[in-house]
C-alpha cells in the first residue's frame, strides 16, 4: 500500500472551474465591456445593488406573505366535544376510537378534549386526553367515570 502525502491530493475531476478573467482584451471573449453590458446602472465602476434587489422587479421578500407568530411544527389536532353532546351520542364508553368508529369526529384527530358546556344525566365512561374541571364534575355527578389517556 502506498502512502498518500499532501502533494498527491487533488480536487475531484470537474469539481473546480477556471476563474473568469475579465477585461483582458477583445480576443479573450470577455473584453471591451467586461461582461457588464452597454451603459445602464451596473456598467460603471463602484456600482453594487443592495441585497434582495431584482432589477426593479418586486423582490421576493415583498411578494411573499409575512408569517405572523410562532409556528408549531408537531401540532396535535384535538377533537372537542361538549358534555351536552355526550348523552346524545348514545355510547356507554366515549373515547377517540369509539367516536371515530361512529364517524362523529374527523379521522385525522390525534386526541379528544371534553368541554363542560351542557348537562348530562346518563352515566358514561369517558377516556380523553383532557377534560375540563367543570366537565369532570358533571360526568362524575351523573355517576360516570373519567379516565385520562
Amino acid at each position: 500500500m502506498t502512502n498518500i502525502t499532501l502533494e498527491d491530493l487533488r480536487p475531484a475531476e470537474g469539481s473546480t472551474h477556471k476563474t473568469k478573467r475579465v477585461g483582458r482584451g477583445r480576443s479573450s471573449g470577455r473584453g471591451k465591456t467586461s461582461c457588464r453590458g452597454h451603459n445602464g446602472e451596473g456598467q460603471r465602476s463602484g456600482s453594487s445593488s443592495k441585497r434582495g434587489f431584482e432589477g426593479g422587479q418586486m423582490p421576493a421578500y415583498r411578494r411573499l406573505p409575512k408569517l405572523k407568530g410562532f409556528q408549531i411544527i408537531n401540532k396535535l389536532n384535538y377533537a372537542e366535544i361538549n358534555v351536552g353532546r355526550i348523552e346524545q351520542l348514545g355510547l356507554k364508553e366515549v373515547s377517540l376510537e369509539a367516536l371515530k368508529e361512529a364517524k362523529r369526529v374527523h379521522p385525522s384527530a390525534d386526541g379528544l378534549r371534553i368541554l363542560g358546556n351542557g348537562e348530562i344525566k346518563k352515566a358514561v365512561t369517558v377516556k380523553a386526553s383532557y377534560v375540563t374541571p367543570s366537565a369532570k364534575e358533571k360526568i362524575e355527578a351523573a355517576g360516570g367515570k373519567v379516565e385520562l389517556v
